[in-house]
């Protein structure tokens, strides 16, 4: 039963190409919001704190401070109103879900980044 429940989910929910990202990365999403009849497209650019992998209903939280107030928000990884994600740095962590950055401000929520060396 199952198999047939994960086959139909397969089938109706969108697939969106975005690159591949993690915890720990930051991310800049371009968001598609409606504003009475005008549509614009909205830059938010923060630190993927959590990625829930669900086959239809796969999610992450991004994390950013505005102002000096910590703003989080969930993203549908299959959203039709997501236009982009550009991954700006990959981030070099030991959790899957990174709630400590909650409590952390300044310096001590900095996340190391990963030194991709290429070849030229």
């Amino acid at each position: 039963m199952s198999l047939l429940l994960d086959y139909v989910n397969q089938q109706l929910s969108p697939t969106a190409k975005h690159p591949a990202f993690k915890a720990g990365d930051t991310v800049t999403v371009h968001y598609k919001i409606k504003e009475g009849d005008k549509e614009r497209i909205q830059q938010y650019t923060g630190i993927v704190i959590m990625r829930q992998n669900h086959p239809a209903t796969a999610s992450f939280t991004v994390r950013k401070m505005s102002n000096g107030v910590g703003v989080e928000r969930i993203f549908p990884v299959n959203s039709p109103y997501i236009e982009k994600i550009e991954v700006n740095k990959h981030g070099v962590v030991r959790r899957a879900k990174l709630f400590y950055l909650r409590d952390r401000t300044g310096k001590s929520a900095r996340i190391r980044e990963k030194i991709i060396n290429k070849a030229d």
